[in-house]
């Protein structure tokens, strides 16, 4: 299925690794030009050397999400890299995991201000970009836990905020022919999920609510990404699409 995508720029936030790096290679290989920006410059750059080297555009910038001025540098580097930006995913996130009355403030602010006020940043510093097309994609990675877990009263707030953020923004930018969707994964299987201690306690647990046989892999999330940055999906804004196994509390 051709995703009509070829050619199209796109960045996507929090690609150094698993899902967002995972997202990249996928838009990569249906012709965009991507924008790999994390923290870590280093592993961004390996991410971009894979993509180059299977015959893809991409470049590596390092920005904390959480800056305005860092934001609006990484869009201009994309843009003068590629000539424009058409598709931006907001996949930057992170878990301070501690119950309420543990967890302080800067676990709390941290938390939200990468994840919810790294959006806020990454739409406003891109929108006028995709206005002047008259076509855009913004696509921002959820949870499933945005209906609460406990130790995650942060991460949860984070990610149900992110679902009211998509929708405004719809309203928003819809007459601009801009889209703006949300995609909330269940467990999926990361280096970093393999890499705990208590792996396989955490499989065991959630593969006895999920409805699916099997975990959920980062290409599951990257190809529903494709999807909704797709001419397939120009019908779609406001959403939340749930790829979670068919586990939802």
């Amino acid at each position: 299925m051709d995703l009509g995508l070829k050619d199209r720029v796109a960045i996507v936030t929090g690609s150094a690794r698993g899902i967002g790096a995972e997202t990249a290679r996928m838009l990569a290989q249906e012709g965009m030009a991507v924008v790999i920006t994390d923290l870590d410059r280093d592993a961004a750059q390996e991410t971009v050397q894979g993509i180059v080297a299977q015959g893809g555009r991409a470049i590596a910038t390092a920005c904390d999400v959480r800056s305005e001025a860092q934001v609006r540098a990484m869009v201009e580097a994309g843009r003068e890299a590629f000539g424009r930006i058409d598709v931006l995913v907001n996949n930057a996130g992170l878990v301070k995991d501690r119950t309420l009355l543990k967890m302080d403030e800067a676990d709390w602010d941290l938390v939200l201000d990468v994840t919810l006020k790294g959006a806020f940043h990454c739409c406003r510093a891109a929108i006028p970009h995709m206005q002047e097309r008259k076509w855009g994609r913004i696509v921002n990675i959820t949870s499933r836990a945005l209906f609460g877990n406990p130790g995650q009263a942060n991460y949860s707030s984070a990610k149900a905020g992110l679902v009211g953020f998509t929708r405004a923004l719809s309203f928003e930018q819809a007459k601009n022919g801009i889209t703006v969707n949300a995609i909330a994964p269940g467990y999926i299987e990361t280096e970093y999920i393999k890499s705990l201690p208590n792996y396989d306690t955490i499989k065991a647990n959630v593969m006895a609510k999920n409805q699916v046989t099997f975990p959920g892999q980062t290409s599951d999330i990257a190809g529903a990404v494709a999807f909704m940055a797709s001419e397939h999906a120009r019908y779609i804004t406001g959403t939340t699409l749930f790829v979670t196994g068919g586990r939802y509390g």
